[in-house]
């Protein structure tokens, strides 16, 4: 595509989107009089308009008819979560018994290494990346910790080569099949959340499945963000928030995903609750756990109706929407942010750390900023374009294709090219 610098381009280009009705279903925080420009999707995602009838209906209900709420019509809170079963499998690439929506990511994420981090003899290693979100890190000290062995010992981090700031893909190959003899458990990102990169899924996949090592994946950053194949790619699990791309809200509701191929597997262990038991016999209350098929049999408790009833109303907009239009435009927008701060910086002042290829990144760039990194992100602030600051020296922008418009990045641009004049 042929981007130009100029109002009117961005205004065409932004009459003929398919998705441009979107942008009317959320609320966008205000600055001097008019939308800001919200490029912080990856960090939380704007309100559904909607959220709020949706919350204030289970409300009423309660209200109405207490603990009968839980059977009645509409949507009654005992089965509340097969209402996300559709959506969550249009996002991840699964079938519907693969997903559920439950709990927060790290939980989700505990209770499936739970299962999936069997070590054994010199199989007791965890392949993961260097510089991953700290709650990840966390997780997986702690579960090696639990199994008797030190995180020193028992993690191998992959790294970037000296002076890159992503992962090539053979790097990530070869790291697997050079320990595949002492690898319990890979667990990567779908997206890096720091620089951006779309990481080689579908890649990693195929060659832990081919050497019968348990691979997962968090996809705080992807889900929402790209289209993915969890089901045909095989891995085995995967855990999601849903407050970011999803837009759910702060410290939404989560989502899992389980292959199918360990649907029904009694030997497979993992960290009951009564809401996974059979729910034929739930009410029974007796002893002795009966998973439910697939992802459901990972399920906890009861569901935190009042919190989830926001996800609702944001996952009915990314079935109408539909990823893969989300995609298609996600690629334009990014691709028409990076053309903007590579006309007007020109590599002076900022390299951006993300991927140049398209199918490498999702809807974010990550900005190094070389002199006054703060002192930009405050005044492009100012300006009303708000980003994501990371120390010491990232700014990371999200142009998010369900909300933000091709105007909105015009309007960066516009602010971007006062600040750097301020900054020189």
């Amino acid at each position: 595509m042929k981007y130009s610098y100029n109002e009117s381009f961005a205004l065409e280009m932004d009459a003929r989107d398919a998705l441009k009705k979107f942008k009317k279903e959320y609320i966008l925080p205000q600055h001097e009089g008019e939308d800001m420009v919200y490029f912080v999707g990856n960090s939380l995602g704007l309100q559904p308009k909607k959220a709020a009838q949706y919350i204030d209906d289970e409300l009423v209900k309660w209200a109405k008819q207490g603990v009968e709420g839980h059977f009645e019509a509409p949507r009654p809170w005992l089965n509340y979560h097969m209402l996300f079963k559709k959506s969550s499998a249009h996002l991840v690439g699964a079938l519907e018994h693969e997903v559920v929506v439950m709990n927060n990511l790290t939980t989700n994420l505990h209770l499936l290494m739970s299962s999936f981090y069997r070590p054994e003899g010199k199989r007791f290693k965890i392949l993961m990346e260097a510089g991953s979100f700290p709650s990840d890190a966390y997780a997986v000290e702690s579960q090696v910790k639990l199994h008797g062995h030190s995180a020193n010992d028992a993690i191998i981090e992959i790294k970037p080569k000296k002076d890159a700031f992503t992962l090539e893909t053979a790097d990530i190959l070869e790291a697997i099949e050079s320990h595949k003899d002492e690898i319990a458990l890979i667990l990567l990102p779908g997206i890096q959340y720091y620089t951006g990169q779309v990481m080689p899924m579908q890649e990693v996949a195929g060659l832990a499945g081919s050497l019968e090592i348990p691979l997962g994946l968090d996809l705080a950053h992807a889900a929402g963000n790209i289209p993915m194949h969890l089901h045909d790619w095989g891995v085995d699990f995967a855990v999601w928030c849903t407050y970011k791309y999803l837009n759910s809200g702060p410290g939404a509701v989560a989502g899992a995903f389980v292959h199918e191929r360990h649907a029904d597997n009694p030997d497979l262990p993992r960290l009951a609750g009564w809401w996974g038991h059979d729910e034929a016999s739930r009410f029974r209350m007796e002893k002795g756990f009966i998973p439910m098929y697939g992802a459901d049999g990972w399920q906890l408790s009861n569901m935190n109706i009042l919190g989830t009833a926001a996800h609702l109303a944001a996952a009915e907009l990314f079935l109408q929407a539909d990823i893969r239009q989300l995609r298609r435009k996600s690629i334009a927008l990014t691709g028409y942010l990076a053309y903007l701060i590579e006309t007007l910086d020109n590599g002076r002042n900022i390299q951006i750390i993300t991927p140049s290829e398209p199918e490498q990144r999702g809807c974010q760039l990550s900005l190094l900023v070389k002199q006054k990194g703060r002192k930009l992100f405050d005044l492009l602030r100012e300006e009303g374009v708000l980003g994501d600051w990371r120390e010491p020296d990232v700014i990371r922008l999200a142009p998010t294709p369900m909300y933000n418009t091709f105007h909105d990045v015009y309007r960066f641009g516009k602010a971007l090219e006062k600040a750097l004049v301020f900054l020189a």
